[in-house]
């Protein structure tokens, strides 16, 4: 196995992988963390001035953990917008979006509706078990050829629930499916052609923009995420408009601007000082 060092200033391996944006992450008992991304595995192990990352792949997970791009550039932005995006940066700057699989995110996310985290990496671990092909380090992530091939019962028996059926319907779409349409379409048609999958809603579908196609001009919205609305920002709108706010608000970093709030809510809460305005 290889390795290579990233400096641990603006990635912080934890923040990183607990903020909602992947779910195929252990942490072990010596404090690193196992990832796994389609068949591919990485041990991000965080030391006194860098964060080691020992993987058989290197450049896939330079990439998968988007460490060419410069988040401090982005935080010194975000940081000026407000008191609190200075707060919400100060907490979570050492997140980094992801550069996920997409077809891999379109089925995670479709599980993680109305569900809660470890549930999700459940669901997702008994799918990767039943129907993944075996790698040096574990199950990989089924290819939709598989997961259309396996009977309706399979997605019931790992606990998918009302899910199974949009499984089960995805993976027979995705099959044939060219993913062109999303990842070459603006952000508002790549919305609306996701909306057009079994299971995925609103808030599914800006998770899949943010986190399967990279856009930044979205922002998923959450208990979390409407919490901190009505904590900092209220301004009187429906749950249903606050994305657009947000959208509005921040623009293309309103989606890192979603992970900073997200975490800092989670860490904080209601002890930080409402000072936004």
């Amino acid at each position: 196995m290889q390795q290579f060092t990233t400096d641990k200033d603006c990635f912080n391996v934890a923040d990183t992988l607990e903020c909602g944006q992947i779910f195929r992450y252990e942490k072990l008992s010596d404090g690193s963390y196992a990832v796994f991304s389609r068949d591919k595995y990485a041990r991000l192990v965080t030391e006194e001035d860098v964060v080691r990352v020992f993987t058989d792949d290197v450049d896939y997970f330079r990439h998968f953990l988007d460490l060419d791009t410069n988040y401090a550039q982005k935080v010194q932005r975000i940081s000026a917008i407000s008191p609190l995006m200075k707060q919400a940066c100060d907490c979570g700057k050492g997140i980094h979006i992801l550069n996920q699989d997409l077809t891999e995110m379109i089925i995670s996310f479709i599980i993680s509706a109305n569900n809660n985290i470890k549930r999700i990496q459940l669901i997702i671990r008994r799918l990767c078990d039943a129907l993944g092909e075996d790698t040096p380090y574990g199950k990989a992530f089924p290819t939709v050829e598989k997961m259309a091939q396996a009977p309706l019962s399979l997605y019931t028996s790992i606990g998918a629930g009302y899910r199974d059926v949009y499984l089960k319907e995805t993976a027979q779409r995705l099959v044939n499916y060219d993913l062109s349409r999303l990842t070459q379409a603006d952000t508002a048609s790549a919305r609306k052609e996701l909306l057009s999958f079994k299971g995925v809603g609103p808030k599914v579908a800006d998770c899949i923009l943010l986190f399967g196609l990279r856009r930044g001009d979205v922002f998923p919205v959450d208990t979390w995420l409407k919490k901190v609305y009505h904590a900092y920002f209220e301004q009187g709108h429906k749950d249903s408009e606050i994305s657009t706010f947000f959208c509005n608000l921040f623009g293309q970093d309103a989606g890192l601007c979603q992970q900073y709030l997200f975490y800092f809510q989670r860490k904080y809460g209601q002890t930080a000082s409402n000072t936004v305005k």
